[in-house]
């Protein structure tokens, strides 16, 4: 007769795999996300009832402010004369002239510094250009 407990193993729970899927979901749905398109530049954009389309890291976005200054793909040019434009929208572009062109004027913008964008795209060589505009407010 053996009166001797018997001595239980103690359990030991592997967390190790645990923390892999973690780390793994954590990682997948960072990269997955999609992240708005947030500007540093202050613009009213003009009201039009229009496709949403997202402004992709391809496109080609040139922004004209309120005080006619330009910006291609948010970083502001040094003068606001139409060579600079075409020389900065060459740099941008390389010899893919095919990219979308988005221009994102202020409302309160002069046309003359819209039409410079528009005439500098066109003398570059880009056919798909558009303007960024937001939905009208209901009611107006």
């Amino acid at each position: 007769m053996n009166l001797k407990t018997a001595q239980s193993e103690e359990l030991e729970l592997n967390l190790t795999p645990l923390i892999d899927v973690v780390f793994l979901l954590l990682i997948f749905f960072m990269v997955s996300t999609t992240f708005t398109h947030e500007t540093q530049i202050k613009l009213q954009l003009p009201e039009a009832q229009s496709e949403d389309r997202e402004i992709s890291k391809n496109d080609i976005e040139v922004t004209v402010d309120a005080q006619g200054r330009y910006f291609v793909n948010q970083r502001q040019l040094v003068n606001t004369k139409f060579e600079t434009l075409k020389k900065a929208f060459i740099k941008v572009a390389g010899n893919k002239r095919n990219q979308p062109f988005v221009i994102s004027a202020d409302a309160n913008t002069s046309h003359q510094s819209v039409m410079t964008v528009l005439n500098a795209a066109r003398q570059t060589g880009f056919i798909h250009i558009t303007f960024a505009t937001k939905e009208p407010t209901p009611g107006q």
